[in-house]
């Protein structure tokens, strides 16, 4: 079995079975006619379950040739002009060129002894993205697997800092048990699931989070949350962090950054912008403006991995101060004990320490991620990577004037960045029909797109209708695709509605 181990003597099976992998994908993405051939739950379950995982194939061929029936056939392709659902974005070549790299070298990125060279290209894209921000001097980071941790990590941060303080300014003795069931976080009500579940894992409860209403536009209404921040001191408790997002999952709204931040600043709260989905406006050639006051931000999520076209995973949590890291920092003595400046050891620039990343990651053994937006950097150059977003926006704005346009459909909002809310409505030739019959038109229609393979949405509720969802990350995409995904989404719900209406009878 050590015929498959990678190292010097194996050198050449490596690159011939790489290269066997690359021209099968290859061939898979150049004659891929639709992003999803339409298969089932129901019909692939079997074929995978009937494998006998105790009786290896043993010739790579053999087993490639089973990893086109069981996912390289009916795997969602993302690169597909019709992929219009999640916030998946097609890739660039130079990261997945990282990606190839990184995984053969497989460097680990907590400790510099596991990874000299990886540890200084993230920090080094850390640095460039905290100055793109504008966080500052002081500014640091750290690449995480996604904007769930991300935020996780800034709220963490947050929650110490907070009790921190409390506790510090505090006339009397105050146990931290007791200060975490009073501090409270503000967001908005389209904001990520993500900082709901983070408060519940820090221990403080899903009802920690404070839930603001957004204005028309979906963006979070800062009248409103200075009265929920009022109440909050009010009662006696504590405002901790406010969460603003810029570019919301299902709208792509961005919120009043620098109000949020006159607010927070205010009652001493951490501010932190979930930039996961608006972070490709970093390097937008034209748009840049739409996120002025992210820089007075105490934390950031940034995915690379939506806006930057990198591929799964590539994120990081970027703060203002660097000491905050502080908070998420535990030395092991087999690992990264105290005392690292030891005779002898490497020079590690400004640090003024042997640089461990895991003294400021949440993870330990942790992917050198970073390695695919450095070679998409070096490659492309950042107004490469912002020319692409812009290409996306440009598109939304397009494809919203052709949806509010068309009789047929009902657009939310006009979009700020490239997601595009809307929903099948009967015409007045179609009579009085009940309001949950067309949340099922629109439910249906989804669905049997998706069945169909012809293409892929994505869906949602509004004030508790039922919705669609464009979400355009592709700028492979054009308006032409939108007016024929319409047009299908369109046929299902008549259909459905017109099914429907004659059983009804």
């Amino acid at each position: 079995m050590r015929q498959h181990l990678l190292n010097e003597t194996t050198a050449d099976l490596y690159r011939r079975s790489v290269t066997e992998g690359v021209a099968r994908v290859a061939a898979k993405i150049a004659t891929t006619e639709r992003p999803h051939t339409g298969m089932s739950v129901d019909e692939l379950t079997p074929v995978i379950d009937g494998i006998d995982l105790d009786q290896p194939l043993v010739d790579p061929a053999l087993v490639l040739d089973e990893l086109e029936e069981v996912y390289l056939r009916d795997a969602v392709y993302f690169h597909h002009p019709r992929y219009l659902g999640h916030l998946n974005c097609p890739v660039v070549i130079p990261a997945v060129l990282g990606e190839a790299v990184l995984s053969a070298v497989n460097s680990s990125l907590d400790t510099w002894d596991q990874s000299i060279g990886g540890t200084l290209i993230e920090r080094r894209l850390v640095d460039w993205t905290a100055r793109r921000i504008g966080l500052g001097p002081a500014a640091d980071g750290i690449f995480t697997s996604g904007g769930s941790q991300s935020n996780f990590h800034a709220l963490l941060l947050a929650r110490d800092e907070a009790c921190r303080a409390i506790m510090r300014n505090s006339a009397a003795v105050l146990p931290k048990s007791q200060v975490l069931p009073k501090l409270r976080i503000f967001t908005s009500e389209c904001s990520h699931f993500s900082v709901q579940k983070s408060a519940a894992m820090l221990g403080l409860g899903y009802e920690a989070v404070i839930s603001v209403p957004c204005d028309a536009n979906r963006r979070m209404d800062t009248s409103l949350l200075a009265l929920e921040l009022e109440t909050c001191v009010r009662e006696g408790l504590f405002p901790m962090a406010v969460v603003a997002t810029a570019g919301t999952t299902d709208f792509g709204s961005i919120d009043p950054l620098q109000e949020i931040a006159d607010l927070a600043a205010e009652h001493s709260a951490w501010m932190h912008v979930d930039a996961a989905y608006g972070c490709g406006l970093l390097v937008s050639p034209t748009r840049r403006h739409l996120l002025d006051g992210i820089e007075r931000a105490d934390s950031v999520t940034v995915d690379y991995h939506k806006s930057f076209f990198q591929p799964v995973s590539s994120s990081a949590m970027l703060v203002r101060d660097r000491d905050t890291l502080r908070h998420a920092t535990y030395h092991a003595d087999y690992l990264n004990p105290r005392q690292m400046d030891e005779p002898g050891a490497p020079p590690s620039g400004s640090w003024g320490k042997i640089p461990n990343q895991v003294d400021k990651s949440i993870q330990t053994t942790r992917r050198f991620d970073a390695l695919k937006l450095w070679m998409t950097m070096r490659v492309m150059g950042a107004d490469g990577i912002g020319s692409l977003f812009d290409e996306v926006v440009d598109l939304a704005a397009e494809g919203w004037k052709l949806i509010d346009s068309d009789p047929r459909f009902e657009v939310v909002v006009e979009p700020q960045i490239s997601t595009l809310v809307f929903r099948f409505v009967p015409g007045p030739d179609a009579g009085e029909i009940r309001a949950d019959l067309v949340d099922e038109a629109n439910l249906h229609a989804r669905k049997a797109l998706f069945a169909s393979g012809e293409a892929v949405v994505a869906g949602t509720k509004v004030d508790g209708d039922q919705y669609l969802k464009f979400t355009l990350l592709n700028p492979q995409t054009t308006t032409s695709d939108i007016a024929a995904v319409l047009d299908l989404l369109a046929a299902h719900a008549e259909q459905y509605l017109g099914e429907s209406l004659v059983h009804a009878s």
